[in-house]
């Protein structure tokens, strides 16, 4: 099984969240969602935590690309814009350093139209083991 298949698989979270990893390689991961009516906040746009598991899950689907175990572990995120209830948003992560203990990215949150809705990047560690489902 592919790091695509899995995570869409066995990362029950993003998958109820209505995220979807949709292409992986070794340069770049892209995860898709439509934003629901779930996924609006008090002022009647996307709650930032329905954006951060949007990329979050590109990151992951990036950081754990070549097969070995990759966690999390520093984020950040800044909104630029906001997302609306029926926009297609789309998240793609790009390494910045492909290190081999401690991988960096950056992810572009981009709304239909190419509009970026907000800019993320992360850091993890790699395990010495590798994923599995």
């Amino acid at each position: 099984m592919d790091i695509k298949e899995l995570l869409n698989k066995t990362d029950r979270f993003a998958a109820n969240a209505g995220c979807r990893i949709t292409e992986v390689n070794d340069h770049h991961a892209i995860a898709e969602m439509t934003v629901l009516e779930a996924h609006l906040n008090g002022g009647n746009v996307c709650q930032g935590g329905a954006l951060f598991t949007l990329a979050d899950l590109a990151i992951a689907a990036l950081m754990n690309s070549q097969g070995q175990l990759t966690f999390g572990i520093s984020n950040s995120i800044m909104f630029v814009a906001s997302a609306h209830e029926g926009d297609t948003l789309r998240a793609e992560a790009v390494f910045v350093s492909n290190h081999h203990k401690i991988p960096s990215i950056e992810v572009r949150v981009t709304n239909q139209d190419d509009l970026l809705i907000c800019h993320v990047t992360g850091m993890g560690y790699r395990k010495s083991r590798t994923i599995s489902g």
